[in-house]
């Protein structure tokens, strides 16, 4: 029981960073955004909020300086591609390298050192019911948060008039701008959501995950939250579930390796980017869902004055 326990724990705590940073990429790309830069405002979230928690001593001053950091880095994007009309595709690239290359750079002196771990939430008697006290409700804040980050944008989407003006861009930016809609300020705003997402979800491996800073800690996270996306049509439900399914397939295959099973850990070790890769392939074959379900203004620029 407490080995199930440990095991159902650290599953969540794997899903956690790729719900967070999946939830903010699927507004974006609701919004008509494609931001492939998710990896390196993940990692600038990471390297920005283990500095400031051991600089500060505070794991939550680190959290809101990510979120911040990673909100200004998608702000960059949001400039180049939105105002500046470049390449959705490329400059969110390029963003992924600058995330890379700059928290390498900023985290090298961090390297080593201890960090500021984010502690659970201990709930009296609750937390001690066998299986799920700690499961539910021993988590840490963060785990907590994701949750009702999901529940709160499924809301937002398809409860509220403004989450149906924002989807109303992403699936037709010219008939939006007809009607009087601020196409570009409602896709500013979708960026840097996403971005603080991203940046806070970045924090949450440098804090809660593995409390230190190690270069390139993300390990393709962030790529892998681009794909949950798509996997989940662009729901937030599914993106839950999916969030889950992969962070099991992270914790299967380290306990796979820990048992010491007669496959090459390097095999082991790329399980979850191999099962990423299968549910990209079985989507794709269901054309007519994709097509139904993709925001079809994605990744086109949108110039007013056109």
């Amino acid at each position: 029981m407490g080995m199930l326990e440990a095991v159902l724990m650290t599953i969540a705590t794997a899903a956690t960073p790729l719900l967070i940073a999946a939830v903010g990429e699927l507004v974006s790309e609701r919004a008509g955004v494609l931001n492939l830069g998710v990896e390196g405002m993940m990692v600038m979230g990471a390297v920005t909020g283990f500095g400031v928690a051991l600089t500060t001593g505070s794991p939550w001053l680190g959290i809101f300086a990510a979120i911040a950091v990673g909100a200004l880095f998608s702000l960059l994007f949001a400039f180049l591609t939105l105002t500046l009309v470049t390449n959705q595709v490329a400059t969110g690239l390029a963003l992924t390298l600058l995330g890379l290359g700059l928290s390498g750079m900023l985290g090298e002196s961090f390297v080593g050192l201890p960090g500021v771990k984010l502690t659970n939430i201990d709930i009296p008697f609750l937390s001690d019911i066998p299986l799920i006290g700690r499961l539910i409700f021993g988590q840490d804040p963060v785990f907590y948060l994701s949750i009702l980050l999901t529940a709160g944008v499924a809301w937002f989407l398809f409860r509220s008039r403004v989450g149906l003006t924002l989807r109303s861009v992403g699936d037709n930016h010219g008939s939006a701008h007809a009607l009087g809609i601020n196409v570009i300020l409602i896709r500013y705003l979708a960026v840097m959501f996403g971005g603080a997402c991203a940046g806070l979800a970045g924090a949450y491996l440098s804090l809660v995950y593995t409390p230190q800073w190690v270069e390139n800690m993300t390990a393709g996270r962030g790529w892998i939250a681009l794909a949950l996306v798509v996997f989940a049509s662009w729901r937030p439900w599914r993106v839950l579930a999916g969030a889950y399914l992969f962070g099991a397939v992270t914790i299967g295959q380290l306990h796979a390796q820990a048992l010491g099973i007669g496959v090459p850990s390097q095999l082991l070790s790329s399980l979850p980017y191999l099962a990423t890769v299968v549910v990209l392939v079985l989507i794709s074959r269901n054309r007519r869902m994709t097509m139904v379900n993709t925001p079809a203004s994605l990744g086109r620029p949108f110039v007013p004055d056109r």
